[in-house]
C-alpha cells in the first residue's frame, strides 16, 4: 500500500507516521500553512451529496467534482510518497550526502503533502493505492533520476491543468500552494541530472514564449502515471 495504515492520529485531521515520527511537525505546519483546519472536512461534505467516490476491486474511480479532483491529487502524492520513500530506503549506488539530504526532504514533502489530502478527503478518499516501480532500477542513479524528473514533471503538469477544475476558492488556492513546492522539486532534480545548465527550467516543460509551465489534463497524466500503479485508476468523472 502506498500509504500506511498504522499512521495515528495526533490531532483532528493530522496524522504521524511511526516510520517517520519528525513529520509530525512538518504535517501540522503545512495544514496552518495551506489555510486548512478541520473545516475542509465539513466543505467536503457539504459537496460530496453529489460528487461520489466509486471503488471496486478492480478500479479505482477517484469520483467526481472537487471531491474527484482532489483524489486525482491524493493519487498522484501516494505515487510519489510510494517512490521517494523507496528511494532512500534503498539509495542508489554512490549517491552523494547532498543528493540523499535533497531526495529525503524531497520524500518529506511528498508524504506531507499525501497525508493532507488522505486527512482532508476523510471517507471519500480513495484507497492506498499498490505502487509498481518494476521499470525503475533503484540502485542506477541515472534510473531513479529520470524516474523522478518523470514524476515531477507531471504532477506539475497536473496541478496546472487542474486549477481551472476546482470549484472552491480554498482547493485552489491550496493546489496552488503544492504546485509551487512541487516545481522546486521538477527543477532541483533536473539540475541532479544536468547541473548548471538551463535544463532545470528546460524549454520541454517551460514555454519559451509565454514564460508558463505545461498544464496537462487528466486525460493526459492518468495514462502516463498508470504504468507505475498496480491498481486501474478511472477519471471517468472528474470534471473536463
Amino acid at each position: 500500500m502506498l500509504s500506511s495504515n498504522k499512521d495515528q492520529q495526533v490531532a483532528p485531521g493530522v496524522f504521524v507516521s511511526p516510520e517517520h515520527p519528525s513529520m509530525f511537525l512538518g504535517r501540522r505546519l503545512f495544514l496552518r500553512y495551506a489555510g486548512f483546519t478541520v473545516a475542509a472536512s465539513g466543505l467536503l461534505m457539504a459537496c460530496s451529496s453529489t460528487e461520489t467516490v466509486q471503488v471496486t476491486p478492480s478500479v479505482v474511480d477517484l469520483g467526481s467534482g472537487d471531491t474527484g479532483i482532489l483524489n486525482y491529487a491524493y493519487a498522484l502524492e501516494q505515487l510519489e510518497a510510494a517512490f521517494y520513500t523507496q528511494v532512500i530506503a534503498t539509495p542508489y549506488a554512490n549517491m552523494s550526502a547532498d543528493e540523499k539530504t535533497i531526495l529525503t526532504e524531497i520524500r518529506d514533502h511528498e508524504i506531507i503533502h499525501r497525508e493532507f489530502f488522505k486527512a482532508a478527503l476523510g471517507s471519500s478518499a480513495i484507497i492506498g493505492l499498490t505502487p509498481n516501480f518494476t521499470a525503475v532500477n533503484f540502485s542506477d542513479r541515472a534510473s531513479v533520476l529520470g524516474a523522478a524528473k518523470t514524476f515531477e514533471d507531471l504532477g506539475v503538469g497536473a496541478y496546472n491543468g487542474a486549477g481551472r477544475l476546482i470549484k472552491s476558492a480554498d482547493y485552489l488556492t491550496l493546489a496552488g500552494k503544492i504546485v509551487s513546492v512541487e516545481a522546486r522539486h521538477a527543477a532541483i532534480i533536473r539540475d541532479l541530472l544536468s547541473a548548471r545548465t538551463a535544463n532545470f527550467a528546460g524549454d520541454d516543460v517551460v514555454n519559451p514564449t509565454s514564460g508558463l509551465d505545461n498544464a496537462y489534463t487528466p486525460s493526459q497524466v492518468l495514462p502516463l502515471a498508470q504504468p507505475y500503479v498496480n491498481n486501474k485508476i478511472s477519471g471517468a468523472n472528474l470534471p473536463q
